[in-house]
């Protein structure tokens, strides 16, 4: 858009078209109007900012169209005044503004005296590519809310399958130790008996006790070996587990570093693990930051969640359904969690590390 409003104001500015109000107020007014472009389209400014620069940017638009002898393609102005409506008043309030913008055009067309074919044909033109960029920048609009909508679904199903996964691991191992007190303690029962009633036989009958004892200590053997192969899966990888969360999030990049020494239980990986659920959901959702770090690491004998962004953060942060339950479960792990809003928006989260 300042690509474009740059090419139209451009044959005013080197004296191609020549205006009513001196050049120089001219190109001011001109530059306003591009300063105002910026600011009104910018998400990360507060929205009494975005109303304000808007409204400057359709006044300097229409003192720049109506100051300029011959209109040529500065209607084109109007038109990014309606495209950036979507992003800084409510949609009531571009259209309000299109109907404006067409009753200023029907004027500096009037003016210059074209004939009421043409100043229709003209008008209805403008009028018909406000209306389209307006509508195409709604569609824009409403396919960002999708995409972040989705992101946010993408990012709480990675969230319970890793904690699925890890109550899966947990109840492996529960029933597995099961199995060990049931099968071995049965079998080390029987091979204490057939040691003892051997100890009180003499001769063959003591030999036939203890190869009875020699086959239960080799199937317990045996059973051991069974039971602890299947066993054999590796604790979960916190790290992998975060980057699994938060993998393939467009239009944010997130670095997750864990410290190599730390060692978590499965209450504070929950928490951890939905930590960062949350922090992820509300920075696609509020921050508009560009990047995401989170990192981990031993604080005593806690551990420390760090994620900061860089977008536009919060003075007076208000915690939402979201981080007050983040708050609470930290809490109820004994833990604590800050936040600050000053530069992007920080969550600082200690834990127990057992």
């Amino acid at each position: 858009m300042f690509v474009v409003s740059a090419v139209v104001g451009s044959p005013v500015v080197l004296g191609v078209i020549e205006t009513f109000i001196p050049r120089a107020w001219w190109i001011a007014v001109f530059a306003v109007y591009i300063v105002a472009v910026f600011v009104a389209g910018g998400s990360r400014h507060p929205r009494w900012v975005r109303h304000t620069a808007f409204a400057t940017l359709v006044v300097a638009a229409w003192v720049v169209v109506t100051s300029a002898t011959l209109p040529g393609l500065l209607p084109v102005l109007l038109v990014v005044a309606a495209a950036i409506s979507v992003y800084a008043v409510p949609t009531w309030a571009g259209i309000v503004v299109v109907a404006l913008n067409t009753v200023v055009l029907v004027l500096v067309v009037l003016r210059t005296g074209y004939g009421a074919a043409d100043a229709l044909l003209t008008t209805g033109f403008y009028a018909l590519i406000q209306v389209a960029t307006l509508l195409s920048s709604l569609a824009n609009q409403r396919e960002k809310r999708m995409r972040g909508k989705l992101t946010e679904a993408h990012v709480e199903l990675q969230a319970a399958s890793v904690l699925l996964s890890e109550s899966a691991r947990t109840a492996e191992r529960l029933r597995i130790s099961r199995d060990l007190h049931d099968l071995i303690g049965h079998q080390l029962t029987v091979l204490t008996l057939e040691l003892e009633t051997a100890r009180h036989r003499d001769g063959e009958r003591a030999r036939e006790h203890v190869e009875r004892a020699g086959r239960v200590a080799r199937d317990l053997l045996a059973d051991v070996r069974a039971t602890v192969g299947r066993m054999r899966t590796e604790s979960p990888d916190l790290e992998a587990a975060l980057r699994q969360i938060v993998r393939d999030l467009p239009g944010l990049e997130v670095s997750i570093e864990v410290a190599p020494g730390v060692r978590v239980g499965e209450e504070t990986t929950a928490a951890l693990v939905r930590a960062v659920q949350e922090v992820v959901t509300n920075t696609i959702r509020h921050a508009d930051a560009r990047e995401l770090w989170i990192e981990i690491a031993p604080d005593g004998d806690a551990v420390r969640l760090t994620a900061t962004d860089d977008g536009r953060g919060a003075l007076d942060p208000i915690l939402g359904n979201g981080l007050r339950g983040l708050v609470e479960r930290f809490e109820a792990l004994d833990g604590d969690v800050r936040i600050d809003g000053r530069r992007g928006f920080q969550v600082i989260a200690r834990a127990p590390a057992s």
